[in-house]
């Protein structure tokens, strides 16, 4: 466990023995999970690259903090994160809200990033009136109360047949999730419009989403990818809205690959 003081809070984080060479990947979460959503994928990399996860702020063991809710503020953070741990270039593998995290990160910060990954993401998630009342419900009844219809979104029905203790654990994951971080992220997602940053990006960019995705449909991940010049785009059958879970082993082969591919030039 690292706990490190970053602005204004404390960030939970693990970073692997970084090999020799090859690149560090940031994993950056979504709404209302914690890195440990990564761990399939972290452990299948073992080996290949060194790889960093964390708490974004107000989820898992990170602090909220008393800044203004924003993409802005989180990228922020993970930019302190890396220059405490002297990493000077990555690739940026974020999932959702992690997605537009990572599109902030390049906007402020493009000498960090050597390329990205964008999953079950867009360059504009839901609309100020859809996250308000997410808000609203959280404040009013708690996350419970909306938890089910997530855990559809999330996860196809075939997981929610097959692996219902996996499906039992994810729900706890997400109702135990603190609600006033849940709430500022909700409101950072309100006002989040990453769609110029979207059009300048200038790296490798792999855009991947389940075909079963109902947070961020693949209509959605294919428009952001068709915003992002030469972005490769990919469907994982069987997969909802968080694949690293549901098909590890697809999502890593995916993620692997395209890191090679940064390596030999392709």
């Amino acid at each position: 466990m690292r706990l490190t003081r970053i602005n204004d809070i404390v960030l939970h984080h693990r970073l692997t023995a970084t090999p020799s060479e090859g690149p560090v990947v940031v994993f950056i979460n979504s709404l209302g999970t914690d890195f440990r959503i990564w761990d399939e994928t972290v452990a299948r990399l073992a080996g290949e690259c060194a790889t960093l996860v964390y708490d974004k702020r107000g989820h898992g063991l990170s602090d909220l903090g008393d800044a203004q809710p924003s993409i802005a503020t989180h990228a922020a953070d993970l930019v302190a994160l890396l220059d405490h741990l002297a990493i000077k270039r990555v690739i940026v593998c974020g999932l959702s809200i992690g997605g537009l995290i990572a599109l902030q990160l390049y906007a402020s910060r493009p000498d960090l990033i050597q390329a990205m990954i964008l999953s079950n993401t867009a360059h504009k998630i839901g609309t100020a009136q859809s996250w308000n009342e997410r808000i609203e419900i959280s404040e009013t009844k708690g996350i419970a109360a909306f938890a089910d219809g997530v855990m559809e979104k999330w996860f196809t029905p075939a997981f929610h047949a097959e692996r219902a203790d996996e499906l039992a654990g994810y729900r706890n994951m997400l109702i135990r999730q603190p609600v006033a971080g849940y709430v500022a992220a909700c409101r950072a997602l309100a006002s989040a419009d990453l769609t110029q940053t979207a059009q300048r990006i200038s790296v490798p960019t792999l855009c991947i989403v389940g075909d079963k995705d109902g947070s961020t449909p693949p209509a959605l991940v294919r428009a952001l990818a068709d915003l992002v010049p030469g972005a490769r785009y990919e469907i994982i059958d069987g997969a909802g809205h968080i694949p690293c879970v549901e098909q590890p082993e697809t999502f890593t082969a995916l993620i692997s690959a395209f890191i090679r591919s940064q390596s030999s030039g392709s």
